[in-house]
């Protein structure tokens, strides 16, 4: 197998904007984050374009002198790729690409390539095929998409039929199938789902590359894939694990995003089911990141919109091993001071204080804290299974720490 050392990569630059809704504080973290997108999908970032505006231009994004900018940048190092940080209509991305002559993609577009790279199982492949097929069909128009046709094309166009039209009705036949075969497959899970009899469900959640593999790992004693990249965990994984005596099933699920795009929400909710199903969820958070609070956010919209928001949550602060404060000078009157200054000991008092017990420090990596996580797990598990099954309390009794 070929290491990512020894492939090319593919040479990009990301463009975004700062606009009333955006500051440039927020713009640079996107495009932090998009950066972070372009590498895991296997390129490589020659430079970053920001413009201040209003709101995006309609036809190319941004302003007509920027535009010229990074024409001249693509043409000067030789870039393959734009990447803009917000999802672009179909008469942008025809427009821009015909003033770069180059390939043009959005936040959207880099998001699914990365899923399709990272789907292994039949069921992702087709949750991720859908997603793209979605994204295709509104786009259609005025392009050739190179779709694949049946040999001769007899039978395949109505009269007076144009191209495009046939592209359409060959993507919307895409979609009804793939959504057909979803279906079956969401049977067959919910079977399994089914079998699994009245064992207690706790799902690890949070934003992407958090560390959630590396905690079901630990945790579990199995072997889950995790990677320092967005998205490495895309296939939901559902492992027995026991703490003391006591059963219960863990689900390791794919990490959401800012910006996510809409198709991947719908077509990923399947796989969500086991977040939905779950008795109790672990949210896990790298507070390492800078903007922490905002994954927080993010996550927590998902999870309402798959109806979770409600369930009983344990919100675990993960990576505390690399939590690395902005120093503060006390004799400075001028710079204020804000949560970026917090240290870790603040952190935690700021987020007991709002949900008491339900806050844990940890480093999954470096195993700290992992003992007080398993005792909080532990005893939230034993609640839920003792209502379960009322005569069973005797067989679990409290938590004693384990020898090292």
């Amino acid at each position: 197998m070929i290491e990512k050392k020894d492939i090319e990569l593919e040479r990009a630059v990301l463009i975004g904007v700062v606009t009333r809704e955006q500051n440039e504080e927020q713009s640079k973290e996107y495009l932090d984050e998009l950066e972070f997108l372009t590498y895991t999908a296997g390129g490589e970032v020659l430079k970053r374009f920001t413009q201040k505006m209003d709101m995006p231009n309609p036809k190319t994004f941004i302003g007509s002198g920027k535009m010229k900018e990074v024409q001249q940048f693509i043409e000067d190092h030789d870039v393959g790729t734009a990447i803009f940080d917000d999802e672009l209509s179909a008469a942008q991305e025809r427009n821009i690409s015909k003033i770069l002559g180059c390939k043009v993609l959005d936040r959207t577009n880099l998001i699914l390539d990365i899923f399709a790279q990272r789907a292994t199982t039949s069921y992702a492949r087709t949750q991720v095929e859908l997603a793209q097929c979605e994204y295709l069909l509104p786009r259609l128009k005025g392009m050739w998409t190179h779709l694949e046709r049946q040999k001769g094309g007899i039978g395949m166009r109505g009269p007076g039929e144009t191209e495009i039209e046939t592209d359409r009705r060959i993507v919307r036949d895409k979609i009804a199938l793939l959504k057909a075969k979803i279906k079956t497959i969401d049977k067959q899970m919910a079977v399994q789902r089914g079998n699994r009899g009245k064992m207690v469900r706790v799902a690890l959640v949070g934003y992407t590359n958090v560390g959630k593999s590396t905690l079901m790992n630990v945790i579990s004693k199995s072997d889950v894939f995790a990677e320092n990249k967005l998205f490495a965990t895309l296939d939901t994984t559902v492992r027995k694990v026991v703490i003391q005596n006591l059963p219960f099933l863990l689900t390791d699920t794919v990490g959401f995003i800012r910006k996510l795009p809409t198709q991947l929400v719908e077509s990923f909710k399947s796989t969500l089911d086991e977040v939905r199903e779950a008795d109790l969820l672990l949210h896990v958070v790298d507070i390492s990141h800078p903007n922490f609070e905002e994954h927080i956010d993010s996550v927590n919209k998902i999870l309402g919109e798959i109806d979770s928001a409600d369930k009983p949550t344990i919100m675990v602060f993960n990576k505390i091993d690399a939590y690395q404060p902005e120093p503060f000078d006390d004799d400075d009157l001028v710079t204020e001071r804000t949560s970026s200054h917090y240290t870790l000991e603040e952190w935690k008092n700021t987020w007991m204080n709002r949900i008491g017990n339900n806050a844990l420090f940890i480093s999954a990596l470096n195993k700290k804290n992992l003992d007080t996580f398993k005792k909080r797990v532990y005893d939230e598990v034993r609640e839920i299974h003792v209502t379960r099954f009322p005569y069973n309390h005797f067989l679990y009794p409290d938590y004693t720490e384990e020898e090292e």
